[in-house]
C-alpha cells in the first residue's frame, strides 16, 4: 500500500541566515503574527552570540498563503534586509522537481523511484538521464520519462550541453545517482539549481577510484557514505548527511560493496529528503541541517 504524504496546503517555508544580533527572532515572529500566519515549528542556529552567524527555518501556516506571498515577501525585505539577513520564501504545497542522472548502478536510483512512488518524497520526478541505458526499462515501469545521452572520451562537452537543454526550467535540482561522469566546472555554472551527490566512501577517507577495494586492503572496521551538494571541487562540497556500517575482518570487498550500497541509499534519500523540505542551510562550505 502506498503512503501518500498530503500536500501542506497554505503552508510556507521561511529560511533566515545572516549576521547573529539582537532581535532576530522578535522580528521574524512579529513579521509572521502581522502577516496572519500561524508558527508551527521554528528551529534555529548561531554558531557564535558574539558576532557569528545566525540561521533560522520556520514552517507557518497561513490562510490563502499564495495570494498572501507577494505581500509577505515585501515585508521581509523591508524587516530583514536592514540587518543584513538573507531570507527565502517557499511554498510548501508546490513539490521540488528533482531530475535523476545515473549510469550502470541502479540501487540508488530504484531507491528514489521508490520512496517517491509511497508518496515518502515531496519532489515531482520529470526524468531520469543516463549515459546508459540498462535503467531504462525500469524507470519507465514508475511513469518516469527516461533520457539517454551517451557520453564518451574525454571531451564531455557535447553531452554536458544535451543535458543541460533537458534541465535547464525544468528542475528545480538534480541528484546524481552514482553518476559516474565528472560534470566540468561550465556545467556546473549554467545549470542553475543544485547538484547533490551520493560518495560512495565515508569522505574525506578513500576518495577517488575502487573505495571499496582501497578500504579492504586498509583493514577497516567501518564503511560509509556521503551525501553532498557538488561544486567544481570534486569530491569537496558541502556535507548534507553520511552515515557507516560496521563491518569486521571477515567480509570479503564484495561483502563491502553490498553494505556500503545500503548506506547508500539511506544517505541519499535522507539529503534528498531534507533539501526537498528547505531543511538545509547552505554556509561556505558547511551545512546546516534543521
Amino acid at each position: 500500500m502506498s503512503l501518500h504524504i498530503q500536500p501542506m496546503s497554505d503552508q510556507a517555508c521561511l529560511i533566515v541566515h545572516g549576521p547573529d544580533q539582537p532581535g532576530i527572532v522578535a522580528a521574524v515572529t512579529a513579521l509572521i503574527t502581522r502577516n496572519k500566519g500561524n508558527i508551527v515549528t521554528l528551529d534555529q542556529y548561531t554558531d557564535d552570540p558574539v558576532g557569528g552567524a545566525f540561521f533560522q527555518r520556520v514552517v507557518f501556516q497561513r490562510p490563502d498563503f499564495a495570494v498572501a506571498m507577494p505581500d509577505i515577501e515585501a515585508d521581509l525585505d523591508k524587516t530583514l534586509s536592514p540587518l543584513g539577513l538573507e531570507w527565502t520564501l517557499t511554498d510548501q504545497s508546490i513539490p521540488k522537481r528533482m531530475a535523476i542522472m545515473v549510469s550502470t548502478s541502479d540501487h540508488c536510483l530504484l531507491e528514489l523511484l521508490w520512496r517517491h512512488r509511497r508518496g515518502e518524497l515531496p519532489v515531482t520526478i520529470p526524468m531520469v538521464i543516463s549515459n546508459h541505458t540498462n535503467t531504462a526499462e525500469d524507470v519507465r515501469s514508475f511513469g518516469v520519462p527516461f533520457f539517454h545521452v551517451p557520453s564518451q572520451g574525454p571531451d564531455k562537452s557535447a553531452a554536458e550541453a544535451e543535458i543541460l537543454k533537458l534541465l535547464q526550467g525544468n528542475v528545480d535540482f538534480v541528484v546524481l545517482a552514482r553518476y559516474m561522469q565528472i560534470l566540468s566546472d561550465d556545467f556546473l555554472a549554467k545549470v542553475g539549481v543544485p547538484v547533490i551527490n551520493i560518495h560512495h566512501s565515508f569522505l574525506p577517507a578513500f576518495i577517488g577510484a575502487a573505495p571499496y577495494r582501497k578500504a579492504h586492503e586498509r583493514g577497516v572496521k567501518l564503511i560509509g557514505a556521503t551525501s553532498h551538494y557538488v561544486t567544481k571541487d570534486l569530491d569537496e562540497g558541502p556535507i548534507i548527511e553520511q552515515d557507516v556500517a560496521r563491518v569486521t575482518h571477515a567480509h570479503s570487498a564484495a561483502d563491502l560493496a553490498k553494505r556500503g550500497a545500503y548506506v547508500e541509499r539511506a544517505v541519499l534519500s535522507r539529503a534528498v529528503e531534507w533539501h526537498a523540505q528547505d531543511r538545509v542551510i547552505r554556509h561556505g562550505n558547511h551545512t546546516i541541517v534543521f
